[in-house]
């Protein structure tokens, strides 16, 4: 299916090297950043000296990744000429961070809500009065076209599938503790039996039907994908292959039909460019979860609180 797809997407997305670098196993990407954190806190709020510290670069996760193209817009609007927006993944994001928070050292990273790194750091949002990043979003369900008639329990399912960020942040805290994602994904509709019953209620299992889902390699992504695949596989009888791409490659997938969908698209200011590019290709069955935030993110015992500090 994979070998399938790749010449299509990469004729969509005109990006060899971005689909190459974002289709891969389950295994992400754990470099550190390089150059990003060195030295003590500064001891006031002096824009110069924390940004020499840092090196003046925020880090980032994958190329392509709507938060990623969000900051930079914000970037633009705030006018942080000085500033880099380093590119890597969700791994290496918060391997940095962590190493920071470890030495208490000050870092400036693209974050977002839910995400377990709330869970196990004291981190805060920078303001943002410019409203750059936008209010809250949603994590929406998108669906090829035709999935409907082709498959309907799996739609069916689909268009259903609700839950909390308490959920989400639950089976990703379980996945950073250790545990596989499919453990997790496991353990987690085992004790929520009342609200995957909801799910599937009605909906009638099929004979070993193969399913596609794309998903990038965001924990808050791989969480809720596993999920979902669990419930296709051991409630309604199908047999789901995960594909992790990159987030341009996971819409123009669905979009041509060579993924039949995917729960993480977010909207609708994070993914709004791939809307744009995708949206009378695909099939949009609405939020799967609500409440989820972007924006620049810093630990807590940084004497910064605003996006304009870094001006």
């Amino acid at each position: 299916m994979m070998n399938k797809m790749i010449p299509a997407i990469l004729a969509v997305m005109m990006g060899a090297t971005a689909w190459l670098a974002g289709c891969s196993s389950q295994n992400t990407n754990t470099q550190i950043p390089t150059a990003t954190v060195v030295g003590p806190i500064p001891s006031e709020t002096s824009d110069n000296a924390l940004g020499e510290k840092l090196d003046y670069k925020i880090i980032g996760i994958d190329a392509g990744a709507g938060s990623m193209v969000k900051t930079e817009e914000v970037m633009n609007l705030y006018g942080l000429d000085k500033w880099q927006l380093v590119e890597g993944s969700d791994a290496a994001m918060t391997a940095a961070l962590i190493k920071a928070y470890e030495a208490k050292e000050p870092i400036i990273i693209t974050g977002w809500t839910p995400h377990w790194m709330f869970k196990k750091m004291d981190l805060k949002y920078l303001a943002d009065p410019k409203n750059g990043f936008g209010g809250a979003e949603q994590i929406h369900t998108i669906v090829r076209k035709g999935l409907k008639e082709d498959q309907p329990a799996a739609y069916q399912f689909l268009d259903k599938f609700w839950w909390e960020p308490a959920d989400m942040e639950s089976v990703m805290v379980q996945m950073i503790d250790g545990k596989d994602p499919e453990v997790a994904a496991a353990e987690w509709i085992k004790n929520n039996e009342v609200k995957v019953a909801k799910w599937v209620e009605g909906i009638q299992p099929v004979q070993k039907e193969k399913l596609t889902l794309a998903y990038v390699a965001w924990d808050s992504e791989i969480a809720s994908s596993h999920v979902v695949e669990h419930v296709l596989e051991q409630k309604l009888g199908y047999e789901v292959e995960l594909s992790q791409v990159q987030t341009g490659p996971m819409w123009a997938g669905v979009a041509i039909g060579d993924v039949d969908g995917m729960v993480a698209a977010w909207l609708p200011s994070t993914d709004t460019s791939y809307l744009k590019k995708f949206g009378g290709q695909i099939e949009d069955l609405g939020p799967n979860l609500d409440g989820t935030k972007i924006g620049l993110v810093v630990p807590s015992y940084m004497n910064i609180s605003s996006i304009e500090d870094l001006q």
